[in-house]
């Protein structure tokens, strides 16, 4: 949440560690009536263990401010490297998105829906992989259980959560298939002059979408599967095992 928080990097007094401290004003969250979106966050990065989902040490508060101490991502966000390359190249879209498929994979197993992907929230380590950060989105649910906050950015919402049906973990397959059209061309699919524009035509699919030519036949059907209303990860037949990870320190 732009508005609610900033980030700094601080080190460790004689030592050479360095972490990222996220700094979250309480006057925000009580008059944005974010508390609720706060506790979850930080008891989701306090449970999670996973290499694609950033460390959460310590919390902190004191009279005005919440602080959350982090694992520091030093190369810094794809959103980015995205804007200064114009896009990636499908060998570099495609560890990003097996990076992603990971967390996924590893958050949907503890119930827990994402809900806001989009490069500016995907940050490199020093080691070249992708970890997922900020959580303020991010809720626990129950198999089966649906959840009706309207959140996410415009051009990664998914229609469930538009028409306000209620949406589960085929939002964040949803959000996936954006990305993956985003690092390959440099522009979500989906992008009007104001976020109601946007809003119309997310409703009205990416079925007759022509796609750029640098999309090739393998992503486009990744896409417009992923990109299909109210998908499930059995459906997508996606296997982050197929994905090929190793360390590319060089994006």
């Amino acid at each position: 949440h732009p508005t609610l928080c900033f980030h700094r990097q601080v080190k460790v007094q004689g030592k050479d560690v360095t972490f990222a401290l996220k700094v979250i004003k309480k006057k925000h969250v009580v008059d944005n009536r974010q508390q609720e979106h706060i506790h979850s966050e930080r008891k989701i990065l306090a449970e999670a263990r996973s290499p694609f989902v950033v460390k959460l040490y310590r919390t902190f508060k004191d009279d005005k401010y919440v602080y959350m101490l982090l694992e520091a991502c030093l190369g810094g966000e794809i959103w980015s490297l995205l804007r200064d390359r114009g896009s990636f190249d499908e060998t570099t879209a495609k560890f990003c998105v097996g990076c992603v498929t990971e967390a996924f994979d590893y958050l949907h197993r503890k119930g827990v829906l994402y809900r806001d992907l989009k490069p500016e929230n995907l940050m490199l380590d020093t080691e070249g992989y992708i970890k997922l950060v900020d959580f303020g989105f991010a809720k626990k649910i129950r198999c089966g259980q649906k959840t009706w906050t309207f959140c996410g950015t415009p051009e990664y919402v998914a229609p469930e959560i538009i028409l306000n049906k209620g949406h589960n973990f085929s939002v964040d397959f949803w959000s996936l298939g954006i990305l993956v059209f985003e690092l390959l061309t440099g522009s979500p699919p989906f992008s009007g002059s104001d976020q109601m524009m946007t809003y119309t035509f997310i409703l009205k699919g990416i079925e007759k979408m022509d796609f750029p030519k640098k999309i090739t036949k393998r992503p486009d059907d990744l896409i417009r599967k992923l990109c299909r209303y109210n998908i499930t990860w059995a459906k997508t037949k996606l296997d982050s095992s197929s994905l090929p990870l190793m360390p590319h320190a060089h994006i």
